[in-house]
This record gives C-alpha cells, sequence and structure tokens, in this order.
C-alpha cells in the first residue's frame, strides 16, 4: 500500500486545479484519471461543443448575410473534417499543457486507470494501492442510455463530436439543453434535423415563454419538432434509424442522438466499501463543503449532484481548497445559480426562474423587454428573444433573471454580480449604461414592474 497525502480521483475542472493547489502546499498527490485528462468540458464537453457552435453560426452568418446588405453567391458548406480537426488542435493544445504541469511537478504522481475504493482512505487501480489521508472523488458524469437502446446504433454528446461525415438525417430524443445545441449545430451544418421530446414542450425546467421563444426560433431554422412522445420503440434495419412514436408516428434517420439525460460515475468506485453515502440517483451526499460524511473525504463537481456545470464544479474546489487552507467562509449553499443554453441566440440565467419563484411564496415583480424592441439586436438583425427580470417585492433585491438574444450569455453576469453584491435592483435601475448595446435596457426595463402571479 503505497501512503500519499492525498488521493485524487478525476482530473475534471475541480480535481486538476485542486492537485496543484494540494501540491503546492507541500503534499504529496496521487492523481487518477482513467480516459481523458482535463475531464468532461474540456475534452466532450463546453470546449469542442461551442467550438462547433462557433462553426455554425459562420455557416448562418453566410446565409443571412442578405439580412444585412451583404450579397453573396456560391456555394458554402460544412467541412466536417475540418471542424473537427480544429476542435481536436483546441483540446490537444490544452491537455498538453496539463500533462506538462503534472509531469514537473515532483509533488505529484500521475496514475492512469480506473480506481476503486478498498475502504475510506484506500482505493486500488490494476495492481496499485494507494492510500491518503484525505480523499477526493471529481469523477463526474456520463450520458445516460435506457436499455431499449443498447442495441441500436445511436450517439451520445461524447460519440457525435467524433463524425467526419455530416448525418443526413439526425434524429434527436431529448428536447433539452444538449439536445437542442447539437440540433440547432447539425442543422446549419446541412442535416434535417427531427427532435422528439417526451414532454408537452423543450427545456420543461425554464419558464414557458422562455421554451415558447426558442421553439420559434429553432423552428424557423427548419428543425421538426415530435412532442409528447410516451412511447418510443426504436428499431433498425440498413443503416437506417426508425422510432415508432405512441404507436402511430414513424421517424426514420440516418442516425440518431441520445440526449435525454446524464448520470454521474459513482457506480465504478465500488463505495459499499466504504461509509460514503449516495442518494437514489447515484449522486454522493455532501456538506456545505463538499465532505461526505466520512471526514476528509470530498465529492466535487458533477458527482455530488449540486451543479452540473464547469463553473459549479470550480467552485466546488474553491470551496475546498477555503476548507483546507482558508478561513472556511465558503459554501456551497452561498452560490446562485447560473448556467447558459448556448443555443444562438443564446440563454443566460441566474437565480430563479418565475415558476419557482412563485413556488417559494415569494411576492413577484418583473421588468421585461423584448429583443425587437431594443435598438441594437435591431441593428444586428438579432431580434428573437428578451430579458426579464425578477424582484422581490418585499426586499427589492433581484431574485432571478435571463436574458434570452443576443450576448445573453455574457450579460447575464452583469445582473448576477449584483445579487451577489446584495444590493437592491434599483442600483442597476438608476445607472448609467454605454450606448448602443443590449445591456442598456437593463435599467429600462427595470424602470416598470409588473406584479406576476
Amino acid at each position: 500500500m503505497t501512503q500519499f497525502d492525498a488521493i485524487i480521483i478525476g482530473s475534471g475542472q475541480a480535481g486538476t486545479p485542486l492537485v496543484f493547489s494540494l501540491a503546492e502546499q507541500g503534499k504529496k498527490v496521487a492523481f487518477i484519471e482513467k480516459t481523458q485528462v482535463g475531464g468532461t468540458c474540456l475534452n466532450v464537453g463546453c470546449t469542442p461543443t461551442k467550438t462547433y457552435v462557433a462553426s455554425a453560426r459562420r455557416m448562418w452568418d453566410i446565409a443571412h448575410s442578405n439580412d444585412v446588405g451583404v450579397d453573396f453567391q456560391g456555394n458554402f458548406s460544412a467541412n466536417m473534417q475540418a471542424i473537427k480537426k480544429r476542435k481536436d488542435n483546441l483540446i490537444q493544445k490544452s491537455v498538453d499543457g496539463i500533462r506538462k504541469g503534472l509531469t514537473k511537478n515532483e509533488n505529484i504522481s500521475f496514475f492512469e486507470g480506473e480506481a476503486h475504493f478498498l475502504s475510506n482512505n484506500s482505493v486500488q487501480l490494476g495492481s496499485e494501492k494507494l492510500e491518503a489521508p484525505q480523499v477526493f472523488i471529481n469523477v463526474g458524469g456520463r450520458a445516460y442510455i435506457p436499455e431499449e437502446y443498447e442495441d441500436i446504433p445511436h450517439l451520445t454528446s461524447t460519440s457525435i463530436l467524433e463524425l467526419t461525415n455530416l448525418p443526413e438525417h439526425l434524429i434527436i430524443i431529448g428536447g433539452s439543453y444538449i439536445g437542442l445545441e447539437f440540433g440547432q449545430i447539425f442543422k446549419r451544418f446541412g442535416s434535417k434535423v427531427t427532435i422528439v421530446e417526451r414532454g408537452e414542450r423543450i427545456i420543461s425546467r425554464e419558464d414557458d415563454d422562455i421554451s415558447k421563444e426558442i421553439l420559434e426560433f429553432l423552428e424557423a431554422e427548419g428543425i421538426d419538432f415530435i412532442f409528447n412522445a410516451k412511447e418510443i420503440v426504436p428499431s433498425s434495419e440498413n443503416n437506417t434509424i426508425v422510432l415508432t412514436i405512441n404507436k402511430k408516428i414513424k421517424v426514420e434517420g440516418t442516425h440518431l442522438l441520445l440526449a435525454i439525460g446524464r448520470k454521474p460515475n459513482t457506480d465504478a468506485l465500488q463505495l459499499e466499501n466504504t461509509d460514503i453515502k449516495i442518494n437514489q440517483r447515484g449522486f454522493i451526499e455532501i456538506d456545505d463543503y463538499c465532505q461526505t460524511y466520512v471526514e476528509g473525504v470530498f465529492a466535487l463537481g458533477d458527482c455530488n449532484g449540486k451543479g452540473a456545470f464547469t463553473h459549479t464544479a470550480y467552485n466546488d474546489f474553491q470551496i475546498v481548497e477555503n476548507y483546507l487552507f482558508g478561513d472556511r467562509t465558503r459554501k456551497v449553499s452561498d452560490r446562485i445559480m447560473t448556467y447558459g443554453l448556448f443555443v444562438d441566440p443564446p440563454l443566460g440565467r441566474c437565480g430563479l426562474t418565475k415558476a419557482q419563484a412563485i413556488e417559494n411564496g415569494i411576492n413577484v415583480l418583473e421588468g421585461k423587454r423584448e429583443m425587437k424592441r431594443i435598438a441594437r439586436a435591431k441593428e444586428k438583425a438579432e431580434t428573437y428573444g428578451f430579458m426579464s427580470v425578477l424582484v422581490d417585492a418585499d426586499s427589492d433585491k433581484i431574485i432571478g433573471a435571463c436574458v434570452l438574444g443576443s450576448g445573453g450569455d455574457e450579460i447575464i453576469t452583469s445582473i448576477l454580480n449584483v445579487m451577489y453584491a446584495d444590493k437592491p435592483y434599483t442600483l442597476i435601475r438608476d445607472s448609467i449604461v454605454l450606448h448602443p448595446t443590449i445591456s442598456e435596457l437593463i435599467p429600462t426595463t427595470l424602470e416598470k414592474l409588473v406584479s406576476v402571479e
């Protein structure tokens, strides 16, 4: 049994900065990764998908050049080999940087392989047995594949990024964040796209007006949607995917993407050999400092169920680092949820939705402004969407906001900052904002608040 000061399982956006932080403090650290250095975000998540979003946006710009008075004649197409190569090069550069840092650091011992627990403080991978008083779990998650699809040719959010030929007809099961992003990407690349959703609307966790607006511009781009698909029977024949929906609708396509959801990678850890507790969904239970029920054992990132985003994983690292070496003032419960949907135009969200605020019994006021009423959006010929800011009428504090429209993924941070400062909404309402921008309509939006019921 080889002894270390700490063991980190997983090199995602929490584990990687943590290993260097521990090493800087003089700790001898065993760093274990079973697949790809850098984790999901770098290899098969944010970096590659947003690279594809950028390529798809260029396709849209060319196709819509006439909208802004630019004449274009000629053919253009998505070069999947070149798009993939660009993505791979960006990833490799970052991975090489991480590996170089690991190699140069004498306090870090890097192990490649799948680890499982032998006890609360010891793990095994291959013939190696490692032990440490502190263990940090950062194993992430993976796409959920229902049993009925296991023998059907299918793609996941990981494998679709390896395609070098454009799908003729891409069927996507799942009308939520992952499905919508890939749907728009491949529609803009030139595929026929059909999105099949079991529910009555897309992205059901969002407010209804968000779902309707995004559906409108995705349908305008030519994406087909099928809703209320309560019963889906998949089959494949002659390189064709066939879905029989509700016993009466048949959809045939060349490729099938499953975007149904994700599950934590905790099932391979053999946690039954420990006192670490998991919930019914497989997420590791933690306290406000990401510590499990076992003292000295922490769970960070997607596997703890406290946020399935790169920024929440990195914040987990910050919380743990502050707990280990700081004043222990940073907590999971202190963060305000924020995330984006990177369709085009994008959605940026922070805090509560309207439905959540009403459910919590808050006396809600809303300021709302459609993008088609904002000069900068009209000048850019990008008028889909709206901005909405929710205010607690009893405290005058902002409790949530969304910006769906041009630059929404960037603009939302300006509202989030005021929420973290715990200042009243009047701070923004009475501010002067640069013209001409989308953001300048935030103060205007806050001038006329209406009650939400």
